[in-house]
């Protein structure tokens, strides 16, 4: 991790599941159209919510209950992913050889995922405020308190 991370873009595990979804998507093409709805849609949903969210999950790092959040989430569909792949063999629509190398792939994934999970702190925002100071972001204006009237409960 000597390269500086500046987008999600740049992230290995974002790199590894877009590669993955679109070895998924070009091994969906050959599964006949009848089983589009009920196994091809739902495997490349899946496996694009695991690189959706992992974009999601860059843009929550100021807090870390909702960057591991949208991290499990990602962790969760590529699991998902997992089992529509099994699915898909199961039924003969993809080969065994096929299946074990995605498989593989997304255990890879649910790894680095975990390792982040783990150590949050090295990917959160240390400063938000000078983070939005460089990205010339204004801080919000203080709130007001109201003022008590001068009537008291009885």
């Amino acid at each position: 991790m000597s390269e500086r991370i500046n987008t999600y873009k740049d992230l290995w595990v974002f790199q590894n599941a877009l590669h993955t979804a679109m070895r998924v998507f070009l091994a969906t093409e050959q599964i006949p159209s009848e089983d589009k709805y009920s196994l091809i849609e739902p495997m490349r949903f899946s496996s694009r919510s695991v690189c959706t969210n992992i974009a999601r999950a860059w843009r929550k790092r100021r807090f870390k209950t909702p960057f591991i959040a949208r991290l499990k989430d990602s962790e969760g569909d590529a699991c998902e992913t997992q089992v529509w792949l099994e699915f898909a063999r199961q039924c003969q629509c993809l080969s065994d050889d096929a299946c074990r190398q995605l498989d593989a792939a997304y255990g890879q994934i649910i790894g680095q995922l975990a390792k982040m999970t783990d150590q949050p702190e090295k990917w959160l925002i240390k400063n938000p405020e000078k983070c939005e100071k460089k990205n010339g972001a204004k801080k919000p204006a203080p709130r007001l308190q109201r003022k008590p009237s001068g009537r008291q409960k009885r």
